[in-house]
């Protein structure tokens, strides 16, 4: 028996985590090498990723919250409007559905048929669905979204500070570099795979900005360390 892997489930939470972690790795990374441009001790780059790690992920959960949020509350809103619109406007709300339904294929006669029995079965799940594109699937939750976001950054951000302790600090600008395209690489395969996607494009699109980011940063450091030094 044939089973096709479909992905588009896991599109809401997958989201929040890739753009978590890849964020995690990338802004931490940027942080400890812009620092250790302009640094020779150890202190103040363990001190700018720390805090980049802290500050990073609880702007992302609440950033990532209050985004889903309203995402959330313009699908309660359409839903409730059409919840009454199903009560006061049933024939114009069914006519609207089997238009819906010949717009994507069906005759007029059948269209109308499986408009009646979907209704029958439940009209404003069928309505969300196919009038609105509202889903069970699709629908946001912000509290998943943002605790995705928050442990993912986290987990990311984790990365270049085990680096930024025990890298040599002569080095410190390439050690983060190196390992931080690595990360990066491996985020991209991972988001590839669990989203079905094509793992050479997810890599090449997230290493080459994310050397465009760390470049910039290690290019502040470099200035500003020789104007203070």
């Amino acid at each position: 028996m044939h089973t096709e892997n479909h992905y588009i489930n896991r599109s809401g939470w997958l989201r929040a985590a890739v753009l978590g972690a890849n964020d995690g790795i990338l802004s931490t990374t940027s942080l400890a090498i812009g620092v250790a441009a302009a640094s020779v001790t150890r202190e103040p780059i363990l001190l700018a990723a720390l805090a980049g790690l802290v500050a990073g992920a609880l702007s992302m959960a609440a950033g990532e919250y209050v985004s889903v949020s309203s995402q959330s509350d313009v699908e309660s809103a359409d839903l409730k409007r059409e919840k009454y619109a199903l009560q006061t406007m049933p024939e114009e709300e069914l006519k609207e559905l089997a238009d819906i339904y010949i717009k994507r294929g069906l005759n007029k006669e059948l269209a109308h048929q499986v408009a009646v029995e979907l209704t029958a079965h439940n009209a404003l799940e069928t309505h969300a669905r196919d009038e609105l594109g509202i889903t069970e699937v699709t629908r946001a939750n912000p509290l998943i979204a943002a605790l995705a976001s928050a442990v993912s950054f986290i987990v990311g951000g984790l990365l270049p500070l085990l680096i930024a302790i025990f890298a040599p600090i002569k080095d410190m600008v390439f050690y983060q570099y190196g390992f931080s395209i690595l990360f990066l690489a491996l985020s991209g395969v991972l988001a590839a795979k669990a989203g079905g996607s094509n793992i050479l494009k997810a890599v090449l699109r997230i290493c080459i900005w994310g050397t465009f980011a760390m470049a910039a940063s290690a290019l502040v450091g470099y200035i500003f360390g020789v104007q203070t030094a």
